[in-house]
């Protein structure tokens, strides 16, 4: 038994407290094209969240995007993104950083996939243009993190949260969005 073993238990358990009907996990071969889709691998804790709690449906507000199906998925919102990306001007959004949930307003959730832990990232656009790595900060080092943060109610986005734990840039924006010209 393994701490993220654990971690995924409460994960589920809150998961299906709060929601109403959740949707059924993904299987392998959903996740195995989803990752053909994207051309990279996801993080095993985000495969595993996929795998054993549902296939989104769940989490923080506005919940976890399905990975595969019908309407907005994570696959669907990164090609999308990534699209706008490439139809040129300044790229934006950076490769192998899958969004993961949409919090409004032009803001999602994502999650660095070249990153083991599976980095949490938090893209803001509102009132940036053109410097698009200022748009770019770190909710959290690793998936399990932030899922941590999520199951103690004590994310950023909490109402009663701690102003004094900001986001911090992610550092590698610009090298990163610099990869896509």
């Amino acid at each position: 038994m393994t701490d993220t073993d654990d971690l995924l238990r409460q994960v589920l358990a809150k998961a299906a407290a709060t929601e109403e009907r959740l949707p059924p996990p993904a299987t392998a071969e959903e996740v195995a094209r989803a990752e053909r889709l994207l051309g990279f691998g996801l993080p095993s804790v985000l495969v595993r969240l996929y795998r054993e709690v549902a296939n989104g449906g769940f989490g923080p507000d506005y919940q976890l995007f399905p990975l595969m199906g019908a309407g907005r998925t994570a696959v669907t919102v990164y090609h999308e993104e990534r699209r706008l990306t490439e139809s040129g001007g300044e790229p934006h959004w950076p490769a192998e950083v899958l969004p993961i949930l949409d919090w409004g307003c032009g803001m999602y959730a994502a999650v660095d996939c070249r990153s083991p832990e599976g980095t949490v990232l938090v893209f803001e656009p509102n009132g940036i243009e053109g410097d698009w790595h200022r748009a770019w900060y770190v909710d959290s080092g690793s998936l399990t993190g932030w899922l941590e943060r999520w199951l103690a109610g004590t994310g950023w986005y909490e109402e009663d949260a701690d102003e004094a734990g900001e986001m911090r840039p992610w550092k590698t924006a610009r090298q990163r969005l610099s990869e896509g010209e």
